[in-house]
Order: C-alpha cells, then sequence, then structure tokens
C-alpha cells in the first residue's frame, strides 16, 4: 500500500512539475519563458561548454585508443607498421572525406570564421561527425596533425545545431558557432583564457559584454567537463624555469628572430604546395593523404618517430632536457615538412599542436647553442623550450595576445612573462615583415571566400573625429544675445551659419538669414535663443571615431566639436562634407 501511494504521489509531482522530468528541449522553453534573450543565450552558452567539453573529451580519448591500436604505446622504429599504418589510413580517411564528409578538411578554424560571416552560423552537424571520426583516425595513425583546431570545430558545429534547435535569432545564432569553439578549444588546450583570447582576437574581432560572457561561460564550463573526466593536470609537466639576469633578454630575443623566420618558411610552405595539390586531378586526392601519411612514416622508420602525430610527449621530453640541441634542431625541421605534407593533402587535422610542438623543440636547439656560446646564461633549457612555444605560435599562427596568455597558463609560472613577451613580439614582428599574409588568412584567399581580416583590420589606422574637424568659426554667438547687437555684428562678415553656445550648457547654431529676418521685422529686442530650438545640437570630442559623426551629419548643419574638459570650449565644427571627404578614396592624378 505505501508503495502505491508513493508511486500515486510520483505521478502527480510529474503531473505538475512537467519540467523537471521531461527532455532538454522542454527545459529550454521554460528558461527562454522566464529570462529575457541575452539571459538565455548565456546559459545556452553554459550548455554549449558541457557538450563541448564531453565530445572534446570522447574525442582525445579516441585519438588515443586508435594510436594505440594502430601503432602501440610507442611508435616502433624500423617497423612495417610505422610505413603501412599511415598509408593505408589516409587512404581510408580520403574516401570518407571526398564522399562523405567534404567539409572537414584542413583546420576548421576558417571554416568556423565562414559560419559567423557568411552562413548565418550554420555549420552542418555532420561536419562534427566527420571532424571526430576522421581526426581522430588520422592524427591516431600518425598524421602530423593537431587536435586543437578540430575540436575547435566540432564544439562550433555542436553550438550551430543546438542554436537552430532552440531557434535563436539569427544574431545570435551567428555567435553560436564562435562560442561552441572557445569550448571545444579550451576543452582541448585546458586552457579557458587562451581559448578565449583566440577566439575573440582572430574568429570574432570584437567583442561586448554579452559576447565576452558567453564566450567565457562556454569555456570554462568546458573545462570542468574536461578536469571531470581527464583530472586537472596540465597538458605538459613543467620545468622549474626562471628569470634571474636582465642580460638573458637578448637571448630570448635571439629567439623571437630565429622563431619568426622558422614560422615564416613553415606558412610559406603551406602557401605554396596546398593550392597546387588541390589544383592537381580529383582522382588524386584519394592518394594525397596516403603518400604523405608514406612520407611521414618514412622519416619516422629512419629515426624520427617523434614528429608522428601531435608529439605532446616529445615536447614534455624537450622541456626536461632529454634531447641534445642537434637533435632538436632536426625534429624542428622535419615536423615543419611532415605537418606541411599532412596538411596540404587534405587530411583533417589542427596545425595548433605542430606549431608548439615546432617552437620547443627550435627554442630548446636555440637555447642550447647559446648556452654553449655564453655559458653564463642560466636558462635551462626547459625555460627556452617553454618560450619557444609562445614564439612560434605568435609567430605562425599570428596571435600575439594569445600566444602569451597561452604560455603563461600552461606553464603556471608568471616569472617569464618578460622572456615570453620579448620573444613573441620580435617573432610576431618578424613574421609580419616577412610575410604581411597571415596563415588563415592566406587559407581563405585560397579557398575563394572573402572574409575580414582581423590582423589588417588591428592595423588600420583609426580615423578620428579630429581628422575631419574645422577651424571654429569666427564669429560664435550666445543663446543670451539680442538680436539687433548679433544683427551688428554679422553685419561685415561673410559667414552665414553662426554656432550658438547655450545656456546653462549645450551648442546650437542660427542662420545669418534667420537672424536678418527676424531684425527687420522689428524683433531686434529678442534673444538669439528664441530663434533655435530648445533642443541642443549634438556634440563630439576630437577622440571618438569619425564613424561616431556619420549618424549626426546628414541632419545636423553642424556638429560641434567641444573639448572633454570644457564642453563650452569649441574645438572646431565637422560638416558631411567635411567627413564624407575623409572616407572618399584617394585621387589618382
Amino acid at each position: 500500500m505505501k508503495d502505491l501511494t508513493t508511486a500515486s504521489a510520483a505521478m502527480t509531482a510529474r503531473a505538475e512539475h512537467p519540467v523537471r522530468f521531461l527532455g532538454p528541449r522542454r527545459l529550454f522553453e521554460a528558461f527562454e519563458d522566464v529570462f529575457d534573450e541575452e539571459s538565455f543565450f548565456l546559459i545556452v552558452s553554459v550548455f554549449i561548454g558541457i557538450f563541448s567539453g564531453l565530445a572534446v573529451v570522447c574525442f582525445r580519448i579516441a585519438i588515443d585508443w586508435t594510436h594505440l591500436a594502430l601503432l602501440g604505446p610507442l611508435p616502433p622504429v624500423h617497423s612495417w607498421r610505422i610505413l603501412v599504418v599511415p598509408s593505408t589510413v589516409g587512404l581510408g580517411v580520403a574516401i570518407l572525406v571526398v564522399h562523405v564528409f567534404p567539409a572537414i578538411r584542413g583546420s576548421g578554424v576558417n571554416q568556423t570564421k565562414a559560419a559567423l560571416y557568411i552562413f548565418n552560423g550554420f555549420i552542418p552537424f555532420r561536419t562534427a561527425i566527420g571532424k571526430f571520426l576522421c581526426a581522430a583516425l588520422a592524427i591516431g595513425s600518425g598524421q602530423s596533425l593537431g587536435p586543437e583546431d578540430p575540436s575547435l570545430q566540432i564544439g562550433a558545429s555542436l553550438a550551430s545545431a543546438l542554436g537552430r534547435r532552440l531557434k535563436l535569432s539569427r544574431e545570435k545564432l551567428r555567435l553560436m558557432a564562435p562560442v561552441g569553439a572557445a569550448a571545444g578549444l579550451a576543452a582541448a588546450f585546458n586552457a579557458p583564457i587562451s581559448a578565449v583570447l583566440f577566439v575573440i582576437e582572430e574568429v570574432i574581432g570584437r567583442w561586448s559584454a554579452g559576447i565576452l560572457g558567453s564566450v567565457v561561460l562556454s569555456a570554462v564550463a568546458s573545462v570542468v567537463v574536461e578536469r571531470w573526466f581527464l583530472g586537472s593536470e596540465p597538458i605538459f609537466r613543467i620545468p622549474v624555469t626562471a628569470f634571474k639576469r636582465p642580460s638573458e633578454l637578448l637571448a630570448y630575443l635571439v629567439l623571437g628572430i630565429v622563431g619568426g623566420v622558422a614560422a615564416v618558411i613553415f606558412a610559406k610552405a603551406i602557401g605554396f604546395l596546398r593550392p597546387r595539390l588541390k589544383a592537381m586531378p580529383r582522382w588524386t586526392q584519394y592518394f594525397q593523404p596516403a603518400i604523405a601519411g608514406l612520407l611521414i612514416g618514412l622519416i619516422g622508420y629512419f629515426g624520427f618517430p617523434q614528429v608522428m602525430g601531435a608529439g605532446y610527449d616529445y615536447m614534455d621530453q624537450a622541456m626536461h632536457g632529454q634531447y641534445v640541441w642537434q637533435l632538436l634542431a632536426t625534429l624542428a625541421a622535419l615536423k615543419i615538412v611532415a605537418t606541411t605534407l599532412s596538411f596540404v593533402s587534405g587530411t583533417p587535422g589542427g596545425m595548433f599542436a605542430p606549431a608548439l610542438f615546432v617552437g620547443a623543440m627550435l627554442g630548446g636547439a636555440v637555447g642550447g647553442v647559446e648556452r654553449y656560446l655564453f655559458p653564463h646564461l642560466v636558462g635551462s633549457t626547459g625555460t627556452y623550450a617553454l618560450v619557444g612555444m609562445g614564439v612560434l605560435f605568435a609567430g605562425f599562427l599570428r596571435a600575439p595576445m594569445t600566444s602569451v596568455f597561452m604560455v603563461l597558463e600552461v606553464s603556471g609560472n608568471y616569472e617569464i612573462i618578460v622572456p615570453v613577451i620579448v620573444a613573441n613580439t620580435f617573432a610576431y614582428l618578424v613574421s609580419r615583415s616577412l610575410e604581411p599574409i597571415p596563415i588563415f588568412d592566406l587559407l581563405t584567399r585560397q579557398d575563394g571566400l572573402v572574409l575580414p581580416s582581423l590582423e589588417e583590420e588591428r592595423e588600420e589606422a583609426i580615423l578620428r573625429v579630429e581628422d575631419a574637424v574645422l577651424p571654429a568659426p569666427a564669429i560664435i554667438l550666445s543663446a543670451a544675445d539680442y538680436i539687433d547687437a548679433a544683427a551688428r555684428r554679422i553685419e561685415n562678415s561673410t559667414q552665414t551659419l553662426f554656432p550658438v553656445r547655450l545656456q546653462p550648457s549645450g551648442w546650437g547654431a542660427i542662420t545669418r538669414e534667420q537672424i536678418e529676418r527676424r531684425f527687420k521685422e522689428g524683433k531686434g529686442e529678442h534673444t538669439i535663443g528664441s530663434l533655435i530650438s530648445a533642443q541642443p545640437l549634438p556634440s563630439l570630442y576630437p577622440d571618438l571615431p569619425l564613424e561616431s559623426a556619420l549618424r549626426f551629419v546628414q541632419n545636423c548643419p553642424i556638429v560641434p566639436v567641444v573639448n572633454r574638459a570644457n564642453p563650452q570650449k569649441l574645438e572646431g565644427i565637422v560638416t558631411s562634407q567635411s567627413v564624407f571627404a575623409k572616407y572618399a578614396p584617394p585621387r589618382r592624378d
């Protein structure tokens, strides 16, 4: 009897509170009824982070299982498996990409950016499935690619599917892809700050409180899920690193220059080979990943299996001084070759891990040479390798802010922030001077897409109001002036429009014709203020972006430009002609 009563009570509770017992869709509908769109989007961002975190956890496990099943715990040097596995799996991946998942080629960063700017946030759900399956097979079989970029696209695809399911507005649906991208990247890196910065720096290119809140919530939620299942340990076991002497900055400066040159070689190799392989007959696409896998297998067969796969374990070993500098330099060069082969063949996978690998090896090699030539340098191989990871990230991926925080977040050591900033800055400047087009922009243009170049936007000179400002008119009237006095004052002037200082604050404008007409009508004892509207003109400050003037100049004869410290002080005026003249293309004689 008691059991029947309990069951009856449960059924009653379920009928009265259906949201508690029904599926996620009804739960989201309940949230949508209670919260406004902005708050609801923040809640959805948390769920995006949870789903993306779970997907990335499964993705990483799938890569590890594939690697163990196909190659064993250690790549077998001088074994037939190291030659056959990458090429055979490469052939299978190519068939899947050509016939089933054509949208999963490459890293996934550009595809996510295209979803934001071209396709209104739409990324097919099958993209997540294809990227998960093919990238896990490719990376696990030894292709020289990384899991971070695919994780970014998997998260973006899941978020896009959820946004369509919830029927979000077009503006919010566009933002679902970068929010999911931040979640996927954060879980892959176990580094939420770096993921947030990269998405804002390289995908969205702008941010507001709402966008930042959504990206942060999704990234944090995904990292919490990832750490719940895989633990909170960072990707690398960072050795003790320190920065003791300011003179060491010269050594890190050299590392930045060398890293910048290596990044340019890396990017130019991809930019040169990729369009040529894409232009080859379609039937060759079946064999390009297989040939790339065979060549990478040959590199491993002849003694350098470290370049196969993402290479996290070998980066860890490099940071702990387990390789001599000659081997580190060789591994850096071979990794550039192997990653170029894998990426230009159309194999799905990312460039984040290879860039970190090249940077770690190159940093350790440069540090070894410098300490050999200058024994007084106290920096360890681990410190140089860690700084080198950020150097390649800044020079190759051209994400300078992300590169700094990535190193700090991975190491948890803020003592090396000065060497990181110095080395990364020089790597970025060298890379920009030798290769003006960032790698992601280059890939976008090769694919025939027109996406905003966020680096070019950052480098563009900003037009400000002061650039279009005209000198303040010679005669400035006050609202308290009498019409007859004003008429006598302007009698010998050629000025036709007069700014009027209103009381107690603000600015207006009056024409010569208005003053003269009222004076002839015998209303000279009236004040100027009685002739103009009580609504003051909008005013601007000299340092504002010039685009802020566009909202006013069409409807106002003049717009006063005033001093921030004293709004009653007129710095000058802008007009529609002066503003539009600054946006006009330069004349060619």
